[in-house]
């Protein structure tokens, strides 16, 4: 057995490799916050003397050199060390799990989601009593990675021991799930453990309100502040997990979510038709506990990736776990090329996103993006509810969706007289505007929109606030009804299916389709450069090129000169629905031949990110090819400059 280290040997340390500028300030004050405490375990503490031992300053920086904040997706981090220790390690479990989460306060581990579950707890207690009393209820959910089920099972010992009612899943979940159990139980508020499709040495926290939505303010700043009154010393109470105060989710809330995804079905009798045969992967994720369900609830009978239906942490078969790239689609393009599918779906680790690959009329498989995959579910959403009855007055029904998503949806709004409601980036501003519609249906009518039937809520309202046809973002999120306040990949694989099968009976293929709307709208194309910079060098770099942008904007990229900028951190900017945009550090920018991009560095991962836009003008095929062509080419140059002038601004 190791001998027992003391705090005080380490603070030495501290102490001198700040003086030699080895460590950076903030790593230091973040050390010796920990160490001031006297909260650490054992494993802990042998874990920072061993990085000091090995001189491993950058390793150190990278894990102290910040507190794990609250992004657009709540708090995401690394769980495994770029360079794990040998008390960290332990003894590692067959998928790969360490036995212990990686030290420091910018990392997912223990000490972070205990000090995090405690401040949600303290910030829900507080928001009841202040509005009649009643014991905070909590639901949480957990994918599939490394110290989800652990991080899961020491959030709800925390919540019970504090006081409160929580409710667990015998096993994993996707996040859409979560979100509508939230609502079903009418808890105060929801979490989730999951990095979503970030590398597997990732976990993260994202904390849902009582709406079923993602936090925003002013319950995100409340909850934040009551996080930050957390003494580091409080935390060590509540490590051990003790799961006697906690309660499973019944079968019967599962149930109810699986029926709620009926209400985003328009035409039941096309589908059951015309049904397509499709190929499904989760890729290791969340994805297989019931997507498979969900699809075969509607008759459909899929044709299921097997290796990739094993839920592993290590995302073994795949480079990433993200069904936005070709080749984590690999196998299941194999599976429609052995099948002869016409269509294949993927779900990514915690079930929220879809990717789809789909066959042309020549036979080619061809990848969407999440932007084509968005518009071609709103032109087919609004067109199909317009037809039905179910849109009567087009002005009031809205289509969601984020600034940095194609404005070819835009577009298709304006065409059907609906409007288009662009929020900044994150689906937990799409969730808060749908909560905002339903307390517009209740102030007006007194009526509590969660009782209503789905066409008896779509005719309400239309008549005195807004109903939501469709929302999503380009990161391959949709959502077709409210029941759920988040992105929705099992409800999405339905969508899409639907789609496909009215398609099917009108004897179109999903390409064909995609360009009928290009020559109605004109073409858009959309492409993202994301640029990584790792640690807390990287960081700074980051926002040091931010900082740039909002001091002195740009006026020209590529020999292209800007025709107009918006700052979201300091212009006013107006929704469709007279709604003020929420400040942000975000920056969108207009360029004289018709294209724009956007610049935002990324809530939950160490990178910037560029989005370019294109806009083409086609009157028929012929033209359209070459605009295709063309954009391509522009998108590819633009985001080649933007990408230079980022690299320079960081060696200066």
């Amino acid at each position: 057995m190791s001998c027992e280290i003391k705090p005080a040997k380490i603070l030495e340390c501290v102490n001198r490799a700040e003086a030699e500028k080895l460590l950076l300030e903030s790593s230091a004050e973040n050390i010796r916050s920990w160490l001031g405490q006297n909260f650490l375990p054992q494993w802990a503490l042998e874990s920072i003397e061993q990085l000091f031992g090995e001189c491993a300053y950058e390793e150190i920086n990278d894990r102290f050199f910040r507190l794990l904040a609250f992004g657009t997706g709540g708090m995401r981090g690394r769980t495994i060390a770029k360079k794990p220790t040998k008390a960290e390690l332990g003894t590692v479990c067959d998928m790969g799990t360490p036995e212990h989460p990686a030290v420091g306060t910018s990392n997912m581990n223990d000490f972070n989601v205990v000090r995090a579950t405690m401040g949600l707890y303290r910030y829900c207690d507080s928001y009841l009593k202040s509005s009649g009393g009643g014991t905070p209820r909590l639901v949480v959910a957990h994918d599939v990675r490394h110290f989800s089920r652990h991080f899961c099972e020491l959030a709800a010992s925390v919540w019970a021991r504090m006081g409160g009612e929580v409710f667990i899943f015998d096993s994993p979940r996707s996040t859409p799930q979560l979100s509508f159990t939230v609502r079903h139980l009418k808890a105060t508020a929801g979490i989730v453990i999951t990095a979503s499709h970030n590398p597997a040495c990732d976990n993260g926290y994202k904390v849902y309100f009582s709406d079923g939505a993602q936090v925003i303010d002013p319950h995100a700043g409340g909850i934040v502040e009551q996080v930050g009154k957390v003494e580091w010393g409080q935390v060590k109470d509540f490590l051990e997990v003790d799961l006697k105060g906690v309660k499973f989710v019944g079968k019967e809330a599962e149930d109810a979510y699986v029926r709620s995804i009926e209400d985003c079905v328009i035409d039941k009798q096309v589908m059951a038709q015309n049904k397509p045969k499709l190929v499904f992967t989760p890729v290791h994720g969340t994805g297989a506990a019931l997507c498979p369900t969900v699809m075969r609830h509607f008759g459909l009978e899929p044709v299921l990736v097997e290796k990739q239906m094993v839920m592993d942490p290590r995302f073994p078969t795949v480079k990433q776990p993200n069904p936005e790239y070709a080749e984590t689609l690999s196998m299941g393009i194999e599976a429609m090329r052995e099948s002869g599918a016409d269509c294949l779906m993927a779900t990514d680790p915690d079930a929220d996103r879809m990717g789809v690959a789909i066959r042309t009329r020549s036979g080619e498989i061809r990848l969407l993006t999440g932007n084509m995959i968005g518009s071609l579910l709103a032109e087919y959403r609004i067109s199909q509810m317009a037809a039905k009855g179910i849109i009567t007055k087009p002005e009031k029904c809205a289509i969601i969706k984020t600034f940095v998503t194609t404005p070819l949806q835009d577009e298709i709004a304006d065409r059907h007289g609906v409007k288009c409601i662009n929020t900044l980036t994150g689906f937990k501003w799409i969730g808060g505007r749908l909560t905002h519609y339903e307390n517009e249906l209740q102030q007006a009518t007194g009526r509590n929109a969660d009782g209503l039937k789905y066409h008896e809520k779509a005719e309400l309202m239309q008549h005195y606030s807004t109903f939501f046809v469709f929302g999503g973002e380009e990161s391959y999120g949709y959502l077709g009804t409210d029941s759920v306040r988040d992105k929705d990949a099992n409800a999405a694989v339905i969508m899409f299916s639907e789609m496909f099968a009215w398609l099917k009976s009108q004897g179109k293929t999903v390409d064909e389709y995609l360009d009928e709307i290009y020559l109605r709208c004109g073409y858009f194309l959309e492409d993202l450069r994301s640029v990584y910079r790792e640690g807390a060098a990287g960081a700074k770099a980051i926002q040091d090129f931010l900082r740039q942008l909002d001091e002195t904007p740009m006026d020209e990229v590529g020999q292209v000169k800007v025709s107009s900028s918006v700052n979201f951190a300091k212009d006013e900017i107006i929704d469709a629905d007279g709604c003020v945009v929420p400040k942000e550090k975000f920056f969108f920018y207009k360029l004289e031949n018709g294209y724009s991009f956007a610049i935002r560095a990324s809530g939950t991962e160490p990178k910037i990110k560029f989005y370019a836009f294109a806009k083409e003008s086609a009157k028929d095929l012929a033209e359209l090819s070459e605009a295709k062509l063309r954009a391509k080419d522009r998108l590819s140059a633009l985001l080649d400059a933007l990408e230079k002038r980022f690299n320079a601004a960081c060696a200066l």
